[in-house]
């Protein structure tokens, strides 16, 4: 099923945060109906810095690439500011694309960005972002990839202008509306109401972030069709690894950790070494 079939269904879809094939293919086992790539998880893993605009085009598609080759499932791809202006984001929208992502994430704020839950973001004119919504709807291939559009206005400018963008984002052709950081249970209920029916919401849950934590199944209920933890495994992966080091450090060994880890054995059968294997060697017999 395509995302825009998927989104088309009332049950909220929720899709977790990944950065590699290894966390897309574990995530998809889990029976998860989508991925979100997000580039902070990118920027957190690969590069072991913050959110602020690091990652490259090229860094996230290439991830994009590795993803699809692990897992069948469809990716929103988190696509920053298109990095840089229109023509960027129309040559993101077809890097991308090829890729194999089902939807790019796109936001307002000045380029270089930072993290929607820091402080001191910067907003481009709502006009330029209407164009660049505009000028990647024309690049891409297939009018079943999807343009999120994210507005990082609360913070900026207000809940009425954050209001106000996604009104004139929506008129410029996205396909799903996310209004970045609301602050306030009732924020989140108000974006539902005024957009009730008009496009797709998303939420973003982000652990110690600005807005106020809640499950999928409230947000269904207040309306919403996609919710994103985009972060959350790279910070349980950074917690454990964190734990991990400093158990090494201490013991010398890994036997005191041995509970909390797989063993060769276990990991190569979450990776699926076996069949992989067994697939190869009927190429190296010739089967038919």
């Amino acid at each position: 099923m395509t995302l825009k079939a998927r989104l088309a269904q009332k049950e909220i879809l929720v899709a977790p945060g990944i950065y590699d094939g290894l966390t897309a293919a574990l995530a998809t086992a889990a029976g998860f109906e989508a991925l979100y790539l997000s580039g902070a998880a990118v920027a957190y893993t690969r590069l072991g810095r913050p959110d602020i605009g690091l990652t490259s085009v090229t860094e996230m598609a290439d991830a994009m690439t590795l993803i699809a080759d692990r897992s069948p499932l469809p990716v929103i791809i988190d696509a920053d500011t298109g990095f840089g202006n229109a023509l960027n984001a129309q040559r993101t929208m077809r890097l991308y694309e090829r890729a194999g992502a089902s939807a790019l994430q796109v936001e307002d704020q000045t380029y270089p960005k930072r993290c929607g839950h820091l402080a001191d973001k910067a907003l481009i004119p709502a006009s330029e972002m209407a164009g660049k919504i505009k000028a990647m709807a024309d690049a891409r291939a297939s009018e079943q990839t999807l343009i999120t559009a994210r507005t990082d206005a609360i913070a900026v400018e207000g809940f009425q202008a954050a209001i106000d963008r996604a009104e004139t984002y929506l008129e410029a052709g996205a396909d799903v509306l996310f209004i970045e950081a609301p602050q306030t249970r009732a924020q989140l209920g108000d974006i539902s109401r005024h957009f009730a029916g008009r496009a797709p919401l998303l939420a973003n849950m982000v652990e110690g972030g600005a807005t106020p934590m809640t499950d999928a199944a409230d947000l269904q209920e207040q309306g919403y069709a996609i919710v994103i933890f985009p972060g959350g495994i790279v910070r349980a992966v950074a917690r454990t690894a964190r734990d991990y080091y400093e158990s090494l450090a201490r013991h010398g060994s890994n036997a005191p950790f041995a509970e909390r880890m797989f063993d060769f054995n276990g990991l190569n059968t979450v990776i699926g070494t076996r069949e992989m294997l067994a697939k190869g060697a009927t190429y190296d017999r010739g089967d038919s």
